[in-house]
């Protein structure tokens, strides 16, 4: 009897080194990963660093975040250990060198939008509890004192909300406002057509006149330090700041300054300029290095939050897939450039 025997070429894995990981990326990855077969992933605490990078000899892939080293050095280590491509999983990409991966032919590839609307509602519940003391109140009431002394808030229906950047995030911020009865204006060097009820101005305009102002701008050459001494004097007594971007959208200095002289009725921050060492870590026995952070928790009317914009369960679903779709869209050299970092 003539016996066939035929032999299955085993398919190749892809193995991608997740740097600082934390339990929340193990959870929304380790959900989706069972339909991705053809990678292997393993994660480690660790940020990415130039000592670290050697743990990723053997992958082909690192992922890192927001926050991760990427730097010229970084990028050089990667690449003298053989890795390919870098993986963000996250939208902004400011903290790569893209000089570095250029010139050692590595591929870096995000997740421009993951939920915009998981931003853009932090971005109005931080404007909301500044307004209404929020984090004043449940301290007050945890311990036993009902006053409504220095309580006291306004309205937004009926105010103008200045929106600087009007992409995804930015559009879904209008809507929230526009949905409160707000005025809703607008900068953006292009117009987004889909937003019918916002009235387009300049900036020195929307300084001006806003009651509430959010950033949702991307970080360049021409937005660093947006909000300075000068733009913060623009802007209306009692006016309520919003910045949910990127820190260095903000002169913090400018900002303290600003907020000593009451200028602002409230500030909210999800992002703030040396923010890297504080995010995503617990540093509650430590004693912070900069003032910048124990100045800006000083103030009655500002509330800091950890650069945790993103963090809902559909968010984290999205930049989980459309980062593992990234990876493997690259092994098949079918790269979707709408995800693709380039100079």
């Amino acid at each position: 009897m003539k016996i066939t025997i035929i032999m299955m070429r085993r398919q190749k894995l892809m193995n991608i080194l997740f740097y600082d990981t934390k339990k929340y990326d193990r959870d929304s990855f380790d959900a989706i990963k069972g339909g991705y077969p053809q990678l292997c992933i393993d994660y480690v605490e660790a940020d990415l660093s130039v000592r670290t990078a050697r743990l990723a000899r053997g992958y082909e892939a690192i992922c890192a975040f927001v926050s991760s080293d990427v730097s010229a050095a970084v990028v050089n280590a990667l690449s003298e250990v053989g890795v390919k491509l870098i993986l963000m999983r996250c939208a902004g990409f400011n903290n790569v060198d893209l000089d570095a991966t250029e010139k050692c032919g590595m591929t870096v590839l995000r997740v421009p939008g993951y939920s915009p609307e998981a931003v853009a509602e932090h971005a109005m519940a931080l404007a909301m509890a500044v307004n209404r003391k929020l984090h004043k109140s449940y301290i007050k009431v945890r311990e036993n004192n009902f006053s409504l002394v220095g309580l006291t808030g306004m309205n937004f229906h009926g105010k103008i909300a200045g929106i600087v950047g009007t992409g995804k995030i930015g559009a879904a911020m209008a809507r929230i406002c526009h949905g409160f009865g707000m005025k809703v204006i607008a900068y953006d060097m292009y117009k987004n057509p889909e937003l019918d009820f916002v009235t387009y101005v300049e900036l020195q305009e929307l300084f001006r006149v806003s009651d509430l102002i959010s950033l949702h701008c991307p970080l360049t050459d021409d937005t660093y330090h947006l909000v300075n001494a000068d733009t913060i004097a623009q802007m209306k007594d009692k006016v309520i700041l919003v910045n949910t971007s990127r820190g260095a959208l903000i002169k913090t200095e400018d900002l303290i300054a600003g907020i000593r002289s009451r200028k602002f009725f409230g500030v909210g921050l999800d992002v703030y300029e040396e923010e890297t060492g504080n995010v995503f870590e617990n540093r509650e026995d430590d004693i912070l290095e900069t003032s910048i952070t124990a100045r800006l928790l000083s103030f009655p009317n500002v509330i800091v939050t950890s650069h945790q914009g993103f963090l809902t369960e559909e968010a984290l679903e999205a930049i989980s897939r459309t980062t593992l779709d990234n990876a493997v869209n690259f092994e098949a050299g079918n790269i979707d450039k709408a995800n693709l970092v380039v100079l």
